[in-house]
């Protein structure tokens, strides 16, 4: 039974990884109809606003979107596109896996992270007014139930993979209020896994431990501002932010992404990496229980990019994005 799937080309280069990820989805043998909208910097003028209606009408018809990356359109008064989808679909779960791919430079080898994300509340609430002329204040807004879905999500997400250790991140040596809510909410939960190992690391004490040991690691619990930080962080430990996916997901919708740019420098020239929106495409695969072909696509980068023939300009390589699918299609 063919399964439904909001497609969003997104900017920049959006549009050409998109192209890779679906061609070499196809290829793979995945019954999937792509429904594609449009939404970001390109569709304002038409829309009057980058996310148009029925781009979320579409996802909540069809639960699931693959999505590329979209601009954000600074100081013109339009809110991030990302972050309406996350409010309005209730995507309260941000998931970034950040693992090695076999024959990609890195600064460490066999790291295998997980960053778990609270992706509706913190400082990204958008809550600032002026205070007073030269003075702004912006409010953190850190919830018992926001900080308990997240911890559980984490929890029931090592318990499925049986991952062995769940590393909450705060600063309530300062911020005793807000942060001391989230890890008592997460301390609360993680009564309930005795099976799971549970610490907890102050976030700057967390910066200089990743960069120096991150095999120490496993899986990292963090609030909304700090998980968008550290996640890039960890992407840079294996490669840069074109080598991970992100998955923004609900109790009943799920959106899959590129967590890079829009790269408007590249747009149009073939540069772009595909992997970061293809490894995306993997989690949503394995989201609709396709882990079969999930696992068939992961095996076929893995040889291309072990060989080290056909790289994109920023792996080292002289590919074009098309050249990579064309690739990973034939490993196929």
């Amino acid at each position: 039974m063919s399964r439904r799937v909001t497609l969003i080309p997104g900017d920049g280069i959006g549009p050409e990884v998109t192209v890779a990820a679906t061609r070499i989805i196809e290829a793979a043998g995945a019954d999937i109809e792509w429904e594609q909208v449009e939404a970001g910097i390109g569709v304002v003028a038409e829309y009057g606003k980058p996310l148009p209606d029925q781009v979320l009408e579409s996802i909540k018809r069809n639960k699931v979107a693959l999505k590329g990356p979209l601009t954000t359109i600074v100081a013109k008064g339009f809110a991030s596109v990302n972050v309406e989808l996350r409010k309005k679909l209730e995507l309260y779960a941000n998931l970034r896996p950040v693992k090695n791919v076999p024959g990609i430079q890195s600064r460490f080898k066999d790291v295998d992270l997980v960053v778990i994300r609270e992706n509706t509340e913190d400082l990204y609430s958008g809550i600032e007014h002026i205070v007073a002329p030269g003075v702004t204040e912006s409010m953190k807004i850190i919830t018992h139930d926001a900080s308990t879905n997240i911890a559980r999500f984490a929890f029931d997400y090592a318990r499925a993979r049986k991952r062995k250790k769940i590393t909450a991140v705060h600063k309530a040596n300062i911020m005793k209020l807000s942060d001391g809510l989230f890890l008592e909410c997460s301390q609360k939960v993680s009564e309930g896994y005795p099976e799971i190992e549970y610490q907890e690391i102050i976030v700057d004490n967390l910066a200089m431990q990743l960069v120096m040991n991150p095999h120490q690691f496993d899986i990292l619990l963090l609030t909304n501002l700090y998980g968008d930080i550290v996640s890039d962080l960890c992407a840079g430990l294996v490669g840069g932010l074109g080598m991970v996916p992100g998955a923004n997901i609900g109790k009943e919708y799920a959106v899959f992404e590129a967590v890079h740019g829009s790269a408007p420098d590249i747009a149009g020239k073939g540069l772009a990496n595909p992997l970061a929106i293809l490894f995306s495409s993997l989690l949503m695969l394995r989201y609709l229980e396709m882990e079969d072909i999930a696992d068939r696509i992961r095996n076929a980068v893995h040889k291309v990019t072990l060989a080290g023939k056909v790289l994109t300009r920023d792996l080292g390589g002289t590919a074009t994005t098309r050249q990579v699918a064309d690739a990973i299609i034939a490993e196929l």
